[in-house]
């Protein structure tokens, strides 16, 4: 069984820093695409940035020059740091990996931590 742990959402003032992790457990042969999601209230969930195991990274327009995702390959974990956080950044915060175990591959999601950027 695998399972995605995300820590480090919070409460933050405009302008301010918040690091995100989520580390992945469980019988993983390996693990190709990580990226973070976010949902904000009555919006869709959409991808803020993702990295493949090769390093290679996307980013969303909004978060471009503010945000940076990163992974330890060793530790199974993705990171996002998040710089000069807007209000419009608050949303619930997923992670999502593209995971191979013995049965295949397949998405999975962390449950969430939430982000709030107050004004």
């Amino acid at each position: 069984q695998v399972q995605l742990v995300e820590s480090g959402g919070g409460l933050v003032q405009a302008g301010g820093s918040l690091r995100l992790s989520c580390a992945a457990s469980g019988s993983i042969l390996s693990i190709n695409y990580m990226g973070w999601y976010r949902q904000a209230p009555g919006k869709q969930r959409e991808l803020v940035a993702a990295i493949t195991s090769g390093g290679s990274t996307n980013y969303a327009d909004s978060v471009k020059g503010r945000f940076t995702i990163s992974r330890d390959n060793a530790k199974n974990t993705v990171y996002l740091q998040m710089n000069s956080l807007k209000p419009e950044d608050t949303a619930v915060y997923y992670c999502n990996a593209w995971i191979a175990v013995v049965a295949g591959t397949r998405g999975y999601w962390g449950q969430g931590t939430q982000v709030t950027v107050s004004s």
